[in-house]
């Protein structure tokens, strides 16, 4: 494996990703690398099909999450530089997988560390694994961290 110069942290703002996170910063600091903390808002559907949600409030819903988003992205970053990391941040939005592999190729991250929630049976078959597709589609090696 070349120089890790720059890492890419991918984080869902869960409990999974705080240990991620950590390890991220750790690696980053270690190394001297840059670290970009990214956070993708995942489109917004309505619980039910037929559920009609006005525009006004779909506006409203969005303003909402991206501040909440980049509160967590401040605070993580904030926390990084109080290291001494090269920090940066990015909210964007569409689906995570894509988003975060996008991302990496376009930043040029040497490495990409996510946390994991450990899902296993029908909860996985459900809801699917993030960190198991980016891994499969990454062109960076991917570190994943166990959130439990």
């Amino acid at each position: 494996m070349s120089a890790v110069r720059h890492i890419l942290h991918a984080s869902d703002l869960s409990t999974a990703s705080r240990r991620a996170f950590r390890a991220a910063a750790d690696l980053a600091k270690s190394l001297d690398a840059k670290l970009t903390i990214l956070y993708v808002l995942p489109p917004m559907l309505p619980a039910m099909p037929d559920q009609y949600i006005d525009a006004e409030t779909l506006d409203r819903f969005d303003r909402q999450a991206r501040q909440w988003g980049r509160g967590h992205l401040d605070r993580l970053a904030r926390a990084a530089k109080q290291a001494g990391i090269r920090c940066a941040t990015l909210l964007l939005d569409g689906d995570p997988v894509e988003e975060i592999v996008r991302t990496s190729r376009k930043n040029r991250a040497d490495l990409i560390v996510l946390g994991t929630h450990g899902r296993r049976g029908l909860p996985k078959f459900f809801l699917g694994s993030v960190a198991e597709r980016v891994v499969s589609r990454a062109s960076c090696p991917v570190m994943t961290v166990r959130g439990s």
